[in-house]
């Protein structure tokens, strides 16, 4: 007996040994990783919603309730501050069942050993190297750690059921409460789920629920910490449990911050959770895009014509189990703030539940005239066009503008030409030919480093269709473009996100804000000036007023060939808004669908619900600093000469874009008067106003 002992003595010792290093291979530090779901919080603080990790919220152990502690530990672990980690007889008891037949469950399992377990990617066979494993690692882990500790780790990682984790989040589902809270009689029904977190919901099996939280009262007062009077008052309670929670649905403001989080923090920082992720969104703004959006495409499927699917068609077929790919008409909203490039608001889409493709910032389409703004951006700042300056709006003769493709000759959209007109004008009615002559007057290669810079990387060849927006642009990128113009000609970078802090509180990445110039402060006044004639009487966006948007702004309509894009664009001093309208597969919309009649009434419902949150519009455009008063010449634009008779005008512009030569077209003739544009001319002929015109080319 005594050769035996000595043997068991020396494999205890052979086998501790062992199963002490391999216990050493695990990191300890991974007791407290527990993925928690990342909150997303919008500009106000609020919460719009979770992502990645798991449903838990880590608290410290003051904030449990001793309720739910006390009921905890009669349940699982009653002797668990005063044994070491492991109850050997108990275990020993379950290792022998096990051996005689294995499909017993015999639980043994410790508080600690549970925490082992649940902490360590250990095999889920029921086997003596488990076991053995799972006793060393607990026996290491009371070594480095104090029961108050093991406790709090093991209250936080527990799992509850229907996707809950932790005490926090459970009391919270269940009982919308805090965990420090929670009753007797709710620390009980907690306590009864951890061993069937299923069977015991109080979700789906109320009453069974009830007989746990009523065995769990009997067993406290068994383990002497309850008395038998009390148990029995609490019995006698009706335990109240909330409704079980939908489950959470993607939404857009959700759908952008993960694409972008993505690109900030690799892939093991945004799957561990527990971050706070600071954005920009303004909570009404975000709402009023949604809701806007989705009702003024609803009445584009009931206008005569339309004969496309229709989004209630394709709901029902959802539920019935055919739906493919949503073909109804889509559409998505942008808001930036200028200064900053904050990302106000922004919509990928008409329903995120049928299609989580973000139109915004991922459907590349043809800009169509929002372009146009840029055009005479680019002639103000190079050419020295003025806003009262006069161009041609007579038809492109043969060899007027040649490209590789050969003569261009676009047409007007309503097949008229005026004669000369001034630039704004042209711009407000967005006249073809004439927005093709500002472009050569700017040149090509000018117009395409401007729209380089302004952030719009995707215009290609050397094509004089780039005039008319013949190019491929985000909405969110041509959104970003176009804040320059209420921002003295500055662009600063959109950014959804602006800080993350992690579950320490630590800030682990902050955007902040990077601007630079684009065009000259006098320039981006000039041409702002000239947009905002586009949502004046006669402008291509005059029915902003009438849509309910009052106030300073200055925008551009765009809709594409066969109406298969519709447009708006636009700013005020605060903000930029942007609002796309069409099919995925690009095709017609509607007849006659055009950007001031699809777009732009969510652009005036979005901007005028920013007016209560803040954003007032200003009554002026910041003016470039000093600004002069100059007679100038229209017809030429530089400074009226004796010969520019009707032609000359004085005109306020800023001083750095002041003429510096005079007019010496007429040289004593009567200059041309622009054409009224009420009466649209035939094609002109040859003579002095097309001569006169080849000059301003």
């Amino acid at each position: 007996m005594g050769w035996g002992t000595l043997l068991g003595l020396l494999t205890l010792a052979v086998v501790d040994l062992a199963y002490g290093g391999l216990a050493r291979k695990y990191d300890l530090a991974e007791l407290g990783r527990m993925p928690e779901r990342s909150e997303v919080l919008d500009a106000r603080g609020g919460l719009l919603g979770r992502l990645h990790g798991e449903n838990r919220t880590v608290i410290p152990l003051t904030e449990v309730s001793p309720h739910f502690i006390k009921a905890l530990l009669a349940r699982e672990d009653s002797r668990f501050y005063e044994h070491g980690g492991v109850d050997y007889v108990g275990v020993l008891r379950a290792l022998m069942r096990t051996v005689k037949d294995p499909k017993v469950r015999q639980g043994a399992s410790t508080i600690s050993m549970q925490l082992a377990r649940n902490s360590f990617d250990l095999t889920r066979e029921k086997s003596f190297h488990r076991k053995l494993l799972e006793i060393a690692l607990t026996r290491r882990i009371e070594g480095q750690r104090t029961k108050d500790q093991i406790l709090e780790l093991y209250v936080n990682r527990i799992f509850f059921g229907t996707g809950i984790f932790g005490v926090q989040r459970a009391a919270e589902s269940y009982f919308g409460k805090p965990a420090k809270d929670l009753t007797l009689d709710e620390g009980a029904m907690l306590a009864a789920i951890i061993r069937g977190p299923n069977a015991f919901s109080p979700f789906r099996h109320y009453d069974i629920a009830m007989s746990g939280r009523d065995m769990v009262l009997d067993r406290m007062v068994a383990t002497g910490v309850l008395s038998a009077e009390e148990a029995e008052r609490t019995k006698q309670v009706r335990t109240k449990v909330k409704k079980e929670p939908k489950a959470a649905l993607e939404t857009w403001a959700l759908n952008a911050v993960r694409r972008e989080l993505d690109s900030l923090l690799d892939a093991g920082e945004v799957e561990e959770g527990g971050l706070k992720v600071f954005t920009t969104l303004e909570p009404v703004l975000q709402e009023a895009a949604e809701r806007s959006l989705k009702k003024h495409l609803d009445k584009i499927e009931k206008l005569p014509g339309y004969g496309h699917q229709t989004w209630a068609l394709y709901e029902n077929m959802v539920q019935r189990g055919l739906a493919v790919e949503p073909e109804y008409v889509q559409g998505a909203v942008v808001v930036l703030e200028n200064a900053t490039g904050a990302v106000r608001a922004i919509v990928g889409g008409r329903d995120v539940q049928h299609s989580s493709y973000n139109r915004a910032v991922l459907s590349k389409r043809q800009v169509g005239s929002t372009f146009k703004p840029f055009v005479n951006a680019a002639a103000v700042e190079h050419a020295g066009l003025l806003p009262t300056q006069y161009i041609a709006d007579g038809e492109i003769q043969p060899g007027e503008i040649v490209s590789a493709e050969g003569d261009f000759s676009p047409k007007n959209s309503d097949g008229t030409f005026t004669g000369l007109q001034a630039a704004w004008w042209g711009l407000a009615k967005s006249r073809n030919t004439m927005a093709v002559r500002v472009g050569e007057m700017a040149g090509l290669d000018q117009v395409k480093a401007l729209a380089d810079k302004a952030g719009l990387k995707y215009v290609e060849g050397r094509s004089p269709q780039i005039y008319l927006g013949n190019l491929g642009s985000t909405l969110e990128s041509l959104v970003s473009a176009y804040s320059m113009f209420g921002n003295d000609g500055v662009r600063c970078r959109p950014f959804l996100i602006d800080r993350i802090e992690n579950s320490a509180g630590e800030l682990v990445y902050r955007s902040g804000v990077i601007s630079y110039t684009v065009i000259s402060p006098g320039t981006a006044w000039l041409t702002t000036r000239m947009m905002q004639k586009v949502m004046e009487p006669g402008g291509t966006a005059s029915g902003v007023g009438a849509m309910g948007f009052k106030g300073l702004a200055a925008g551009k309509t765009g809709t594409t060939d066969d109406y298969r894009d519709a447009w708006f664009v636009g700013c005020t001093t605060g903000l930029t808004c942007g609002v796309w309208v069409g099919l995925d597969d690009p095709e017609r919309i509607i007849h006659r669908g055009y950007g001031s009649r699809l777009a732009l009434p969510v652009w005036a419902e979005v901007l005028s619900a920013a007016v209560p949150v803040g954003y007032v519009p200003g009554k002026e455009w910041n003016p470039p600093g000093e600004l002069s008063k100059v007679r100038v010449c229209a017809a030429s634009g530089r400074l009226a000469g004796p010969g520019c008779g009707s032609a000359a005008s004085v005109v306020e512009i800023p001083g750095t874009h002041v003429p510096v030569e005079e007019c010496g077209l007429h040289q004593g003739l009567q200059a041309p008067a622009p054409r009224p544009s009420s009466q649209p001319s035939a094609i002109p002929r040859r003579g002095f106003f097309e001569r006169l015109g080849g000059l301003f080319r």
